[in-house]
């Protein structure tokens, strides 16, 4: 039991340390950095905001449109006339001045539903691009996990690893005081450096892992990869998933399928845009004008002022179009067919995976619960071996193979721990409930 104290102390000495020299990430604030940060998210996001400015009234052809004009032109000259009755005309530095300006608006009262479908259009655009940032947003949440709880087993897989070096410390020394007393002979020695040096190779490959684990972390957080820090070990799993439930749940909140059920509405409204090629467009025109001339050189007319309104209104349908118009419709109907099915593929693929995901999780289950087991059983296995250790009942052969097969045990059940939850998540993305998911 010796062994047991050893470990609890060492345990509580390095969390102790390792909370004030580094800051604990906890996994609230790991989503927030995420959210935050991670240039996935980023562009995303973006291309939202873009698919909003695009499902605007302003990009919907609904406003009428206003142009103004306006012009100005000066010529000065000079002027040497002869007539046929043989009079003449001389005029230097005749001016001559012409100012124009209009205003014209021009609205389409009627398009054939056209730029309303495809306002509609834009408008579930929006929505498809809600979704795309929705899956990108699952997708990284589901990474930034599988790296969190990489980095939370590394670490606890060190804390153990720290434990059995210090057993492997002491049964040197114990060694090396049983060889000055003649108990032991110099292999034993030798043996427990062997081992001792193992464990220490062992701790320096799994700091390794831990910091690139780290790094591998900091890049999804969206952040300096070489920012230190220390994770949250605990876990806390979803109690009483039911299969049906969730193959229920993903027919209604996967964020794949609502993709393809939102491009089966776009592509319906796809065809009812072209099928207003098949209408007429009516449209309303207006403006104002205002002309000035002033000219010195005319012999009639030297200053003239017009202005004044017009109104309009415009009809124009294109009654035969080549076919252009069927065809732009017949290959509308070719793509919500095409939709249709996409959907059906991606409801069947989604079922088998939510059943795949639900065997990974289950087999999860039973392979945490029996690494448990296995625990418990090398931890009473240890403990007897140590005390025939020290009582000279068993060789330092067996009481390392002991404590490898405790250490061993110990670093399954903790992968087995994080692997459950990492299936646990992997099955709620698939069902459509990572966001709602208690990480």
């Amino acid at each position: 039991m010796h062994y047991i104290k050893i470990f609890t102390t060492i345990l509580l000495v390095v969390i102790y340390h390792s909370g004030f020299s580094q800051d604990t990430l906890t996994k609230d604030s790991a989503v927030i950095f995420a959210l935050e940060n991670n240039y996935g998210i980023k562009v995303a996001n973006n291309n939202v905001l873009r698919a909003k400015n695009n499902s605007s009234i302003y990009n919907s052809n609904y406003l009428p449109k206003v142009s103004a004009n306006a012009g100005a032109n000066y010529n000065n000259s000079n002027y040497d006339t002869e007539f046929q009755d043989g009079g003449s005309s001389t005029r230097d530095n005749a001016l001559y001045n012409a100012y124009n300006a209009s205003l014209a608006i021009n609205y389409t009262l009627f398009d054939g539903f056209g730029r309303s479908y495809n306002y509609k259009i834009l408008k579930e655009t929006h929505k498809l691009s809600q979704l795309e940032a929705r899956q990108i947003i699952e997708n990284t949440l589901l990474q930034l996990f599988i790296g969190y709880y990489e980095v939370a087993r590394l670490t606890e897989d060190e804390l153990n690893l720290i434990t059995f070096i210090e057993i492997s410390e002491n049964r040197l020394l114990r060694a090396k005081y049983n060889y000055d007393y003649g108990q032991k002979t110099k292999l034993d020695v030798l043996n427990a450096e062997v081992d001792l040096n193992n464990d220490k190779i062992k701790h320096r490959n799994i700091k390794k892992l831990l910091a690139n684990s780290r790094h591998n972390l900091n890049f999804v957080l969206g952040r300096d990869v070489n920012i230190p820090f220390v994770v949250d070990t605990s876990i806390t799993y979803t109690p009483a998933l039911i299969l049906e439930d969730l193959i229920s749940r993903t027919k209604n909140d996967n964020v794949y399928l609502l993709q393809a059920n939102k491009n089966i509405e776009i592509s319906n409204f796809q065809i009812k845009v072209n099928k207003s090629g098949w209408l007429p467009t009516v449209g309303i025109s207006g403006s104002y004008g205002y002309n000035k001339l002033m000219n010195d050189a005319s012999f009639s007319i030297a200053n003239s002022t017009v202005d004044g309104f017009s109104a309009g209104v415009n009809l124009s349908w294109n009654i035969f179009d080549g076919g252009l118009t069927k065809t732009r419709v017949q290959n509308a109907r070719i793509s919500v067919e095409n939709s249709q099915i996409l959907k059906e593929q991606t409801e069947q693929n989604l079922e088998r995976d939510v059943r795949n995901a639900w065997e990974a999780y289950q087999n999860a289950l039973f392979v945490l619960e029996a690494e448990g087991k296995n625990v418990e059983t090398n931890k009473r296995n240890f403990s007897r071996s140590e005390e025939q250790y020290k009582l000279g009942q068993i060789t330092s052969i067996d009481f390392r193979l002991a404590q490898i097969n405790l250490l061993n045990a110990a670093t399954n059940l903790n992968r087995a721990k994080f692997d459950t939850k990492i299936a646990e998540l992997v099955l709620l993305q698939v069902s459509g409930q990572l966001l709602n998911a208690e990480f």
